[in-house]
Parts: structure tokens; sequence; C-alpha cells
């Protein structure tokens, strides 16, 4: 069986689609811009739920990462990318989200215009264990006292830079 290619969309800085572009070539390529969906989830204590990213992904695997995040697939709306990733990375519901900020991340690997939305959810949380090897509650303290070390990736540090200031 053939695997399936998946075409993202190219964006300009301000999101606006300017062509089309296999992940393979958007990963690898950091002058190609794509969005992407993050969402912070965060319980009653105000701890961030961060997943670890499975050894098998092409970034950043082993990593500590943001709640969720991933792609906006062609012809999507960051809305429905939004709630397709909630439900198939941690299965749940983000009706509810609040839209925080959008900014570019780039790395050597990549560019993303990045969408960041916040909700609360106490879970259970139902992971997919093809994308994620573990899920847990982070308090900010504890995030701070690991930044810096290799524990999480490099976009969840820059997100959380970006996170931490627009909360204090």
């Amino acid at each position: 069986m053939e695997e399936e290619i998946e075409i993202f969309e190219i964006v300009n800085k301000h999101g606006n689609v300017i062509g089309r572009a296999p992940r393979n070539v958007l990963h690898g390529n950091n002058k190609l811009l794509h969005r992407v969906v993050h969402l912070f989830v965060l319980n009653s204590k105000d701890e961030i739920l961060l997943q670890k990213r499975s050894e098998n992904k092409d970034v950043a695997p082993g990593k500590w990462d943001t709640s969720v995040g991933g792609h906006v697939s062609l012809g999507e709306t960051i809305h429905d990318a939004l709630q397709r990733e909630a439900r198939e990375e941690i299965g749940i519901s983000c009706r509810d989200a609040r839209f925080l900020y959008k900014y570019i991340h780039k790395n050597i690997y990549e560019s993303e215009l990045v969408h960041t939305y916040q909700c609360l959810n106490q879970g259970p949380f139902e992971f997919n264990k093809e994308e994620i090897d573990d899920l847990k509650f982070w308090t900010v303290s504890d995030i701070q006292k690991n930044t810096g070390k290799g524990i999480f990736s490099d976009n969840f540090e820059d997100e959380f830079s970006r996170y931490f200031i627009k909360k204090t």
C-alpha cells in the first residue's frame, strides 16, 4: 500500500496562501512558511500539560512539547485544525479555546506561522501512542528550571517564553 503524501499550504507572513508543497519539502526548507496550531492545556492549578514527543518523530524526537501542536491541512481553517489536532493527539474537545497570539517560529529545519490557543481541561486524556510517548502537567517553575537543558523542543522553549511574558 502506498503511503499518502501530505500537502500543506505555503503562506506569507500574514497567513495568505501563496502555494502548496509536500510535508517533506517544507520540513528541510526553512524559507517556506507553513501554518500550524498550538494549544496550551491548563488544569485548575494553572499547570501546563506537556506532551513528550515520540522517538519516531522527524522533528524534536523524545522532547517535551506544547500540549497539542500540528499542521493545518490543505484547505482547513485554523479553528478546524485546532479541534482536529486536540482530538487526534490527546482526545479532547477544545471548543472553548481562547486565541492568544500568532508568531513565526524559524529554525534550521523549518519555518512555521504558529497560531497559539489556550484552554482549561483536567482530563482524562487519551493520547495518540504513535505520536506521543507521555503526557504530564508541569508547573511554570519546573518548566523554567528545565529550560535550556535539552529537555524541551526548541519550538516549545520559544513558545513558552512568549506565553510566559503574555501571562505575566
